[in-house]
């Protein structure tokens, strides 16, 4: 399950062994193809990764500084710290083969 946050859940992502946040927003096309590919790997890792999104419209002060520039953006947070990011649409098997490559 994918659990939409704002700035004030992002204590979550920093407190998870593992995270992974979408940050995209409603207007976006890629990011609208994105939201089910991860809705459904995401029950595959559960217990193992937390899966978030984040809209980069009403959150911009966090999007902001991890340098998002381009949606839909994933970074994957090891303990609260951003261990790698993918830019743009990614199809369920590329996506959790960059999961899997930085477990």
């Amino acid at each position: 399950m994918v659990k939409v946050i704002g700035a004030d859940q992002f204590d979550e992502v920093k407190n998870a062994d593992v995270a992974v946040v979408d940050f995209s927003a409603t207007w976006c096309g890629p990011c609208k193809m994105m939201a089910p590919v991860l809705e459904e790997i995401s029950g595959e890792y559960e217990g193992k990764v937390a899966f978030f999104n984040m809209d980069v419209d009403e959150n911009q002060e966090i999007a902001a500084s991890y340098g998002i520039n381009s949606i839909p953006n994933l970074i994957l947070f090891k303990k609260g710290e951003k261990a790698s990011d993918s830019v743009g649409f990614k199809p369920g098997e590329a996506l959790k083969a960059w999961i899997d490559g930085n477990l």
